[in-house]
């Protein structure tokens, strides 16, 4: 890995390539990865860098005022130099270009998974604008570069110099074929989708880096998963999860962030009604109930059965 621009306070913009020279792995907008850093832990970031270059991927990573390890390792102890595995690369932001107009809200380091949809947007002609809130004009990743390539169509509210981000204003401005990118602070995720999804709930694309809080008390009760291509039927008790469940029974299911966040354990439901509890799913995917995150979602019968 090798280090580019630290001139932005609190994030460290890192590039990664291959030990083996070859080509980096290809990648869509919206896409991230999962990295397993060499203190064992792995965290998942957006790729930011560009589509077409195939030496390397970019990543950026802010540094949490309560890291649980991952920012405060990527920051103070990884070196130029080091080595880092990829162990996965997903994408749930939903991205399509051949759309009338967009629209994209960022809040902080909620800029990176944006980054690449502005590059394809702006190469197939798409009509888009930025909205991109932060604290400070020097904690806000890569505006400098977006300001002076795309210029008026990146609009900035700094809490420092006083503007604010009207998205009633902004939803009801931006017409009826517009599709809204969004990604930032889980207040301000909050806010876009009360505001924002009522006027454009099939058209809003929400990607979360916390776990959402759901509204309402949540009741976890006892339920059976059966195991489709085993035929064997596990107890998933109220305290426990099914991930945790269906490892114990011998089934190897790829996980990361085990909060609902990143996908990675997202499983086929063949029967059954999921309680999705993640904050990854769109709403009409979550309507439809054909998957779920086994990490933290629930059941919300007395069976439930899965492709595993």
């Amino acid at each position: 890995m090798r280090d580019i621009d630290t001139s932005v306070v609190g994030v460290r913009r890192v590039r990664m390539e291959r030990i083996d020279a070859q080509a980096a792995p290809s990648w869509t907008p919206g896409t991230h990865i999962d990295l397993e850093l060499p203190n064992g832990l792995v965290r998942h970031y957006s790729l930011c860098g560009d589509l077409d270059e195939t030496e390397f991927l970019e990543i950026a990573v802010l540094l949490e005022d309560e890291s649980r390890g991952g920012s405060s390792y990527m920051h103070n102890a990884l070196r130029v130099g080091d080595e880092l595995r990829i162990t996965g690369m997903r994408n749930h932001f939903n991205f399509d270009a051949d759309i009338e107009r967009a629209v994209l809200i960022a809040g902080g380091i909620g800029i990176t998974p944006l980054l690449s949809m502005i590059a394809a947007l702006s190469e197939r002609g798409v009509p888009w604008s930025l909205h991109y809130a932060g604290r400070s004009r020097d904690r806000m990743a890569y505006l400098q570069e977006l300001t002076e390539r795309y210029g008026e169509r990146v609009v900035t509210y700094i809490s420092s110099e006083g503007p604010r981000l009207d998205l009633a204003d902004m939803a009801a401005s931006a017409g009826g074929g517009t599709v809204f990118y969004a990604c930032g602070p889980d207040r301000m995720l909050v806010d876009v989708e009360a505001i924002v999804g009522p006027v454009a709930s099939d058209r809003l694309r929400v990607e979360r880096f916390r776990p959402r809080e759901e509204a309402g008390a949540t009741v976890n009760a006892a339920f059976t998963v059966e195991l489709a291509e085993s035929g064997v039927e596990v107890e998933v008790p109220s305290d426990r999860s099914i991930l945790d469940v269906v490892r114990e029974a011998g089934v190897d299911v790829p996980s990361s962030c085990e909060e609902g966040t990143c996908g990675t354990c997202e499983t086929t439901v063949l029967e059954g009604d999921p309680d999705h509890r993640d904050s990854v799913l769109s709403e009409l995917e979550r309507e439809m109930g054909d998957c779920m995150m086994i990490c933290v979602s629930r059941s919300c019968g007395r069976k439930i059965v899965l492709d595993l």
